[in-house]
């Protein structure tokens, strides 16, 4: 590994930090309901909207919000299921591509809808460019948006404000954020080379004579959304590993910026809309450490390759190119597997099943914490469950009853907080055991690898990320179902528990600051959430991870 590759991430993640607050800020005015010069500028289209949709700018309940959310997301789940099902009849199909199989189109239309983006069939040749350009890219926008207004609903009721409209924060998330960075994204990605058409593959005559089918169509605006909104989804069937989705170090950078432009920002969103920018700071910073901690672990592990080759004399003389692309290299391949899933996009742009074990250990962890800033509004949730949980704990040391913004933390958004707790580790553990018992013939490697290959997948379906060990033989109506009933349970589950967190603390009267208060903004607290995150998150899957990637690394 070079020291130009490590200054280069070095200078990106510069970037990530220097771009954080001023985005932050701005999603913080962005969903402010009270008057303010974005609502001048974006209210007038707003409200033509509003108005067609029938819209009500009022205040809902956290109850009333969560039903919207879970109402309509799961009207546009049927919607994307219905155009699969039926695209080989529909237009936009130059190539001719069938109707989606029943078992898939249940899958692809959760999918996508979850913000997940888990691909059980190849992009170029599973769907159709009406398919692609229509509902999934229409899922993309949405997905995001919905995990944003999810957030900003959270935010409030912590802060003690009503949980607000989820139909204007969605809304204000597609106007505000979503539509407005993918448009310019989308521009910058054709001035990389990335294409943009209608027309149909193209056929070309290589130099030995044969003939070669080149897969192209409305990349570039899939491309930005895919980044921007942390979905993942890849166009062809290699996503971002394919020169067309990624033809250059520069989009890598660009691509690797989009899937952090949110996620880094919401801490500095929180702290403008908590009353304290500090606090946000301290989350951040917290958040930050750890991503740098779990590139350096994968940086490591890719430089140094196979501990068995290296013996042999015939490892490569960079670390480990297994499975990656030369234009890029191991340092920002295992880069981009960490971003990748620490903002829970699940783009690659390199295999992940090819990456050595503490390589492939690290997306893991990345996804089984899900607060390594975490995906698309749903990640920073699970932050601020990790910073209540400190809390709560740090109260409980010191004799006292623990408070977040003023509010106390009782039984019962413990027991709320608990049972969030408890919904991850059970759709990644048991799935991974029945598929493990029932499915054997579909690991492609035996051992401790095959043992990771099914545990990846369902930790990637859980924390919505779409990621996977592409080695795996995932295109069975087993994988298809498992999976996405992991995805929209892992989606939804938590989504309104929390909400209920925010909605009772909302009702709670504030109390005064008092000398005994633990804060919430010092290097102190940000220790302690560090603390927390690893010892209840991390802990409760070491013995998988011990079954699976560490004892695969103990016998290379």
């Amino acid at each position: 590994m070079t020291t130009i590759s490590i200054l280069a991430i070095v200078v990106t993640l510069l970037i990530v930090v220097l771009l954080a607050k001023p985005v932050g800020l701005y999603l913080a005015a962005a969903f402010d309901y009270a008057p303010n010069r974005l609502n001048r500028i974006y209210g007038p289209v707003e409200r033509i909207i509003y108005k067609i949709s029938g819209i009500r700018e009022e205040n809902q309940s956290w109850k009333m919000y969560a039903a919207s959310l879970i109402g309509s997301n799961a009207v546009m789940i049927f919607i994307v299921y219905l155009v699969l099902r039926f695209q080989g009849m529909l237009p936009l199909n130059p190539a001719g591509i069938a109707n989606m199989e029943p078992s898939f189109a249940f899958n692809t239309a959760i999918s996508f809808m979850t913000n997940t983006d888990l691909q059980h069939y190849s992009g170029e040749s599973g769907v159709s460019y009406l398919s692609q350009a229509s509902v999934l890219v229409f899922a993309m926008f949405v997905s995001p948006a919905t995990g944003l207004a999810l957030v900003m609903a959270f935010i409030r009721g912590l802060t003690g404000k009503a949980a607000g409209n989820f139909f204007v924060d969605l809304i204000r998330g597609l106007t505000r954020v979503l539509l407005p960075v993918a448009f310019v994204s989308a521009l910058l990605f054709v001035f990389m080379g990335v294409p943009q058409t209608f027309e149909p593959a193209a056929t070309a005559t290589t130099l030995e004579g044969a003939q070669q089918t080149i897969a192209r169509g409305p990349i570039a605006s899939f491309l930005a959304i895919k980044e921007v909104g942390n979905n993942g989804g890849g166009f062809l069937g290699v996503n971002s590993a394919h020169p067309f989705e990624n033809p250059s170090g520069l989009s890598n950078l660009l691509q690797i910026l989009l899937m952090m432009l949110v996620t880094s920002a919401l801490p500095f969103a929180y702290g403008k809309m908590a009353g304290s920018i500090k606090q946000g700071r301290v989350l951040f910073a917290s958040m930050l450490m750890m991503l740098i901690i779990m590139t350096t672990v994968s940086l490591t592990a890719e430089s140094a390759g196979n501990p068995a080759l290296n013996n042999l004399g015939i490892q490569h003389e960079q670390g480990s190119m297994e499975g990656k692309e030369v234009r890029f290299g191991e340092a920002q391949s295992a880069f981009y597997s960490v971003i990748t899933t620490a903002a829970e996009t699940g783009a690659v742009n390199t295999m992940h099943d090819t990456l050595t074990p503490i390589g492939g250990l690290v997306p893991l962890a990345n996804m089984m914490l899900n607060t390594v800033f975490g995906g698309m509004g749903v990640g920073f949730v699970n932050v601020l469950m990790y910073a209540i949980i400190a809390v709560f704990l740090s109260g409980l040391m010191v004799g006292r009853t623990p408070e977040f913004l003023g509010r106390k933390i009782e039984g019962k958004e413990m027991k709320l907080i608990a049972v969030t707790l408890l919904v991850q580790p059970f759709l990644i553990l048991v799935p991974t055991a029945i598929a493990l018992a029932t499915n054997p013939e579909t690991i492609s490697n035996p051992g401790f690898h095959g043992l990771t290959q099914a545990l990846y997948e369902f930790t990637s379906a859980a924390a919505n990320n779409g990621s996977g060990f592409e080695g795996l033989g995932d295109a069975t109506t087993f994988w298809n179902v498992s999976t996405g009933i992991v995805m929209f349970l892992g989606r939804y589950i938590s989504m309104v528990t929390l909400l209920a967190v925010a909605g009772s603390l909302a009702a709670k009267k504030p109390i005064p600051e008092s000398s005994g208060t633990f804060r919430t903004d010092t290097a102190m607290f940000g220790a302690v959430f560090v603390g927390v995150v690893l010892i209840v998150g991390a802990l409760t899957f070491f013995p998988a991870l011990v079954l699976g990637p560490l004892a695969e690394q103990l016998t290379l």
